[in-house]
């Protein structure tokens, strides 16, 4: 049962009770791709310890960001706000480093988060590639949960824009995806946070920028460590990577 929940809700020693410490990095220029790591609701960037470990030995330059939020650790400022201060945040450090596009890597709420920076806020000019994992593309009926921990929106509106038809997750399906951009969506039907048709995209024909994957038995936060996922990730880093020079 408690591997059940960890594989879900995420280590509480290591995510939760960990300090948000951030482990700056200004060696992006040694390496030829960067990724930006990208966490979920009410979560830190501790998640990503392992991705990010896995990612540096593959060569890729990484970082993540510390989201502020309650007790100023935690991911619980609108998707609004969060877009909004994301698109300044890589402004300013693609300027600094001279890096031309970064590869975003987002989970559940963050994925979210990277949408709308892109779509709205004018990161398809940074961004090269976006994968999301755990997504609620669509929103999803168990952030009902999120909203009762919140006090129906007093200390976070984020769970509120997760529900389905939500104006948040409505605008996002308003506005077109950009075809410079290559978008995958990675699902899990062992994801119970986020079930598995909440993550489904449904991109027109033409776009064949967009793409969905669907694998079994890997718990919510599980995605962000699981080796099956990052065997896939490095793919389609690397697709990504080489459509851009043909």
């Amino acid at each position: 049962m408690i591997t059940v929940l960890r594989n879900q809700l995420g280590s509480i020693r290591n995510v939760y009770l960990r300090g948000n410490h951030i482990n700056r990095r200004d060696d992006f220029s040694q390496f030829p791709e960067v990724v930006l790591l990208l966490h979920g609701f009410f979560q830190t960037r501790n998640i990503w310890e392992v991705m990010e470990k896995r990612l540096r030995h593959n060569n890729y330059g990484v970082f993540s960001l510390n989201l502020g939020g309650l007790l100023w650790r935690f991911n619980t400022r609108s998707i609004e706000y969060q877009a909004q201060w994301l698109a300044e945040k890589i402004e300013r450090i693609t300027t600094k480093h001279k890096i031309k596009k970064i590869h975003i890597i987002g989970h559940s709420m963050g994925g979210l988060i990277a949408k709308k920076y892109i779509q709205e806020y004018g990161g398809e000019k940074h961004v090269r590639s976006l994968i999301t994992l755990g997504t609620p593309h669509h929103g999803t009926p168990t952030a009902l949960i999120g909203v009762f921990l919140m006090g129906g929106g007093v200390l976070s509106r984020s769970p509120m824009q997760m529900l389905p038809r939500s104006k948040v997750i409505r605008s996002l399906h308003t506005e077109q995806f950009p075809a410079a951009v290559a978008l995958t969506s990675i699902f899990s039907k062992g994801d119970v946070i986020c079930p598995w048709w909440c993550s489904v995209l449904r991109p027109d024909p033409t776009e064949k920028h967009i793409h969905n994957i669907k694998i079994k038995g890997i718990g919510h936060s599980e995605l962000t460590s699981s080796s099956k996922v990052f065997h896939i990730i490095r793919e389609q880093l690397a697709q990504s990577s080489q459509s851009l020079k043909q």
